[in-house]
């Protein structure tokens, strides 16, 4: 019943490049040049993403029109199609007029030359390797970047498709971070060092805004909520998460309609508040006077939290901006992106229990999440319907954002798995993390590169894409091996 609320897509511009000498010395030639570039935009297309063809640039002065046609376009992603030989003088000016990562893509048709047929025709057909060291040697000798190159045949190649497809997802992670309004609510939790970040470095470094939200501001959208609302809310949640019996921890008890309403409730404000402010995302903290109306409904979000991070929106407590961030990019990757931290080991089966008192997405929750009333929420204020689950097993990824001493940003990236077994009952979700060979020597060496103590958490093994989106991005990063 759980839909995103925007879909994933970015924009792709791609144009190939060509020595337009050789249209009159071999006829036919460009017709199939022109068959082979659109192989590659329909390639390209397939992994949901606008494409912004430029076709074939074959002079100098067909360059410097394209360069202004593709800066004006704005695209996320540019892909120069190395379709034949090419000098550089059709690449340069739209290298040094765009500012979007560049990847140079050489894939001929063939896995290799009839030599029973060879000609030059055909040579020529395939020379998509030939430029390319001419374009890199150009691009630094600009100052430019080029960020990427694919290698490999136009069909039947898998890797190559898949290199191209993580390209395509680093343009939707692009397009969404541009303008994206990721909001702050409350303050950090007396006195997490770790949680402060200034908005301004947040929004320089990955292009968003960062709108600063009241209290207050939840509390009318709370009040202005009508029962019709709530209702379906309640239905939905219903439909979307078990409420089992206690088990062995006393804080918790079996959901109780108080408390489900007091969620639904507050979720259908967090709704209302992501429309009113066009929030793309949020982190907050507040505590309130005891009683308060304030402190009721910040301390009732974590239902809502999780159902809008399903929906792509993604939401965390205790104020962390910098994991609400890497929560988006793990959510345009397609990943999920939970709010995790590092919870006990497990050193009798080597994992270790990863996870939060709060918000998860629950598009990546092994089975059905659970919802358990807790008498108390741990370390905060507050009690009521909290969540439950662990991740699908497999492949997990884990992405901290962390800041160093001159302020700059940093990525903090590790891989590991999901691994089947219990979990403990509390209310609070949890994943048995096993980092091969020996997880506590990888928990070392990720502590060792000073994250913070918070991170998203996400299916799949992305730690290079995510690295190469750091490059992207300007952004140090590490991946914890």
């Amino acid at each position: 019943m759980i839909e995103r609320k925007y879909k994933r897509t970015g924009k792709v511009a791609i144009f190939a490049v060509a020595h337009g000498v050789y249209w009159e010395q071999f006829p036919g030639l460009l017709d199939n040049m022109k068959g082979f570039h659109k192989t590659l935009c329909d390639k390209v297309e397939a992994n949901e993403v606008e494409v912004l063809d430029f076709g074939i640039v074959d002079s100098s002065e067909c360059a410097f029109e394209t360069a202004e046609k593709i800066r004006a376009a704005s695209p996320d992603v540019v892909f120069c199609n190395m379709i034949t030989y090419a000098t550089s003088s059709v690449f340069a000016p739209i290298l040094k007029a765009v500012d979007a990562p560049m990847v140079l893509v050489a894939l001929q048709p063939r896995r290799a030359m009839d030599y029973t047929q060879a000609n030059t025709f055909m040579q020529l057909e395939n020379d998509s390797i030939c430029s390319v060291p001419e374009f890199t040697g150009v691009a630094i000798r600009y100052g430019k970047k080029v960020n990427d190159i694919i290698i490999g045949t136009l069909t039947n190649d898998d890797k190559a498709d898949k290199e191209l497809a993580e390209w395509c997802d680093i343009a939707k992670v692009l397009h969404g971070l541009k303008g994206a309004r990721l909001g702050l609510m409350g303050h950090v939790l007396e006195a997490m060092y770790d949680m402060h970040a200034d908005p301004t470095a947040v929004a320089s470094a990955f292009g968003v805004h960062v709108p600063l939200i009241e209290i207050d501001d939840l509390v009318g959208v709370y009040e202005e909520a009508t029962e019709e609302e709530i209702q379906a809310k309640i239905e939905l949640i219903k439909a979307e998460f078990d409420m089992p019996d206690p088990v062995s921890d006393p804080v918790t008890m079996k959901l109780t309609d108080k408390d489900l309403r007091q969620a639904a409730h507050s979720a259908v404000a967090l709704d209302r508040l992501v429309d009113k402010f066009h929030l793309d995302g949020m982190a907050y903290y507040y505590e309130g006077k005891e009683g308060s109306v304030q402190r009721n409904v910040a301390t009732s979000l974590i239902v809502g939290n999780s159902i809008l991070n399903a929906q792509g929106i993604p939401m965390c407590g205790e104020f962390d901006i910098k994991t609400n961030v890497a929560m988006f990019i793990m959510d345009r990757l397609d990943m999920g992106g939970s709010f995790a931290e590092l919870h006990p080991f497990d050193f009798d089966d080597n994992v270790i229990l990863i996870g939060h008192d709060g918000p998860h997405h629950i598009k990546i929750a092994d089975g059905k999440p659970v919802l358990r009333s807790l008498s108390k929420y741990h370390g905060k204020p507050g009690s009521g319907a909290s969540v439950e689950f662990k991740l699908k097993e497999g492949p997990i990824t884990m992405l901290g954002i962390t800041q160093t001493a001159d302020g700059k940003f940093r990525f903090i990236i590790g891989e590991g798995y999901s691994k089947a077994g219990p979990i403990p009952p509390t209310g609070n979700t949890n994943t048995r993390g096993y980092f091969p060979p020996d997880t506590k020597d990888f928990i070392k060496r990720w502590c060792m590169e000073g994250p913070t103590h918070h991170y998203a958490l996400g299916i799949g093994h992305k730690a290079d894409l995510i690295k190469k989106l750091a490059d992207v991005l300007g952004i140090d990063s590490v991946i914890v091996r």
